[in-house]
């Protein structure tokens, strides 16, 4: 596939799709880009610090929109999301100061399996 009709495709399912595979699909991207600075080896690398900090952009978003008076979620969902999101976005930023590969995988793995429950997959 061309590189202008892979962007035409994903232009149109981004327009098309439910803002749950939106927020999956940004979690799959998040956790690929941390998964793929660990491959890379190198722990200061320009890219280790890009994966980081388009982690930390996602998660700030949720912890936000968790913590907006006027979502319909109930209280004790957002409870959880802002939760996460904390969670999330201390080890991102201790990362971002230390990045320790072995500490990456607990990051990978929140996104996959909130990625996965958004999809409908176990």
């Amino acid at each position: 596939m061309s590189n202008s009709a892979a962007s035409a495709y994903a232009r149109v399912a981004t327009t098309t799709a439910s803002p749950r595979d939106i927020e999956a699909q940004t979690l799959l991207k998040a956790a690929n880009k941390l998964q793929d600075a660990v491959n890379s080896a190198d722990p200061l690398s320009e890219q280790t610090m890009q994966a980081l900090m388009f982690n930390r952009k996602l998660w700030t978003i949720f912890l936000s929109e968790a913590m907006r008076d006027t979502n319909p979620q109930p209280l004790d969902v957002r409870q959880k999301i802002a939760n996460i999101s904390v969670f999330v976005l201390s080890q991102t930023a201790a990362l971002q100061m230390s990045p320790q590969f072995d500490h990456f995988r607990p990051l990978i793995e929140i996104n996959r399996n909130i990625a996965a429950g958004l999809s409908g997959r176990p």
